[in-house]
């Protein structure tokens, strides 16, 4: 088969068949099973690709462990030596990267730089759009939102010297929360033991922590904060300022917006069940 051909025979399908989503719901895609659709034989070569797509994320400022999880996974090979075998856990922004830093004369590089541009595209959303969306899917857009914005802060924190992510949490909770912490939280929600409270809340209290997080990631970087005690009162001060703005413009406090009938958790159950009878 010649190489026209070979780029003939693909599609956006394609990478729709080598997609996967995790228990979130979020899209993914494994770098080996990529690396031949893109017509890289050995993984040497693609190696050198994602190098490159990976010093484009980090001068975006984008967390590369975030775009690119690796998952390389030991393996006992035919000589009864142990082996390491390399791979990524890409997201879509990873993909496009390396697209983009592919070879362009091949016809199915182009094909993915456009299918993962549009797929990247269709993730963003504009305010008219989520002014049309039901409180259970703004629910879910915001809370995959706040896993995001988690990631990148605990990052942040890490760099910054936290190691009680418990306590550094628990401060930014007491902050917004009037002093209660995620405990607390749970017990005044009537939830079970170790139920997440972001899965159960609403999209304005959602709103509100996603504000608190992305804030307090934004502060420990701009401050270059560098000891624990320093980073939680960071949190905790973000919350009580985020708190302060809230009481100024006459909103509801946190703790008193309501906790929906269900968590997101039962809500993505029960839309699984259905699509399989459907």
């Amino acid at each position: 088969m010649s190489k026209l051909e070979k780029d003939s025979n693909y599609s956006n399908q394609t990478f729709e068949d080598i997609k996967h989503i995790d228990e979130n719901g979020i899209e993914y895609w494994y770098a080996r099973e990529l690396m031949p659709i893109l017509q890289y034989a050995k993984w040497q070569n693609f190696k050198k690709i994602i190098n490159k797509a990976m010093i484009a994320c980090e001068n975006s400022e984008i967390s590369t462990n975030y775009c690119f999880t690796d998952v390389s996974k030991p393996i006992i090979s035919g000589k009864g030596k142990e082996e390491l075998i390399e791979d990524y856990k890409l997201n879509r922004y990873a993909c496009y990267l390396i697209a983009q830093n592919g070879d362009s004369r091949k016809k199915v590089i182009a094909l993915a730089q456009t299918y993962f541009a549009i797929q990247t595209r269709k993730q963003e959303i504009t305010e008219k759009e989520y002014s049309l969306l039901t409180e259970d899917e703004r629910r879910f857009y915001q809370r995959n939102l706040t896993k995001k914005g988690n990631y990148l802060l605990n990052q942040t924190a890490k760099n910054a010297g936290v190691k009680n992510f418990d306590r550094f949490h628990n401060y930014g909770y007491k902050g917004l929360y009037n002093g209660e912490t995620a405990d607390d939280i749970a017990k005044r929600k009537g939830l079970r033991y170790r139920e997440d409270i972001l899965d159960n809340m609403g999209s304005e209290e959602l709103a509100a922590n996603l504000f608190r997080i992305t804030q307090t990631e934004a502060k420990l970087k701009k401050d270059k904060i560098s000891s624990e005690k320093e980073a939680n009162k960071t949190h905790y001060n973000i919350g009580k300022n985020i708190r302060e703005v809230i009481a100024k413009n006459g909103g509801t406090m946190p703790e008193n917006l309501p906790t929906p009938k269900k968590s997101l958790k039962q809500l993505e159950k029960e839309n699984k069940k259905s699509l399989k009878k459907k």
